[in-house]
């Protein structure tokens, strides 16, 4: 989907926690309501409508996503500002099929580690 945009795309991650591993059971794309190739914003009656919907069904957000193009997937000093106010899992893909994940630890960013089961 990265690769096809021309704006960042955005949204949650949906699912569970057991200890220090995030169990994704729904991903929800979410519109950006910036309409950038440099920055997101999740259009915030979507967000609602997101985490209501999940909620409902016993899901929780365990991360956000978002990709960046033409830049790698690490976190942006935007992004810190998100990671600060939103502290879950980060996964930033970028247009060539590149991820990676981050949390937020204090004022240091950790890359966690992805599994596709």
């Amino acid at each position: 989907m990265a690769r096809k945009s021309g704006v960042e795309i955005c949204g949650f991650l949906f699912g569970g926690r057991e200890g220090d591993a995030f169990t994704v059971k729904e991903i929800r794309f979410v519109q950006n309501r910036l309409n950038s190739p440099t920055a997101f914003e999740m259009e915030p009656l979507e967000m609602v409508k997101a985490i209501d919907d999940a909620e409902e069904r016993g899901l929780e957000v365990v991360g956000i996503f978002h990709s960046h193009l033409k830049c790698p997937p690490r976190p942006s000093g935007r992004d810190l500002e998100g990671m600060e106010l939103w502290p879950v899992v980060w996964l930033i893909v970028d247009d060539k099929g590149n991820h990676g994940a981050f949390v937020l630890e204090g004022e240091k960013v950790r890359e966690v580690e992805v599994e596709v089961v």
